[in-house]
């Protein structure tokens, strides 16, 4: 499947949120080893990291498509990604 340039910047920010928001609640619930979660906290935090993991697998995979599809080396691409994704530094 070809990607857009634009659909990889998409899926940039959409796996930096998802990371984000794993943070977050690792944040609000305290570090597991010390702190007994819920069960529902347990699988929300769970529920994070799958579609953290999920979209970070995403992007990785439509990264080399590009990459292949272009003819372009990866890391550059990778580059221009987080550039575009992140304009001010973000």
């Amino acid at each position: 499947m070809s990607h857009t340039f634009e659909e990889l910047v998409a899926k940039q920010r959409a796996a930096d949120e998802a990371h984000t928001r794993v943070e977050h609640l690792r944040e609000m619930y305290g570090p597991p080893a010390q702190v007994r979660w819920t069960a529902l906290q347990s699988e929300t935090y769970e529920t994070a990291v799958r579609a953290w993991r999920d979209l970070a697998r995403d992007l990785q995979a439509a990264l080399a498509d590009y990459a292949h599809t272009t003819g372009r080396p990866r890391p550059d691409i990778e580059s221009e990604v987080a550039r575009a994704a992140y304009p001010d530094g973000g």
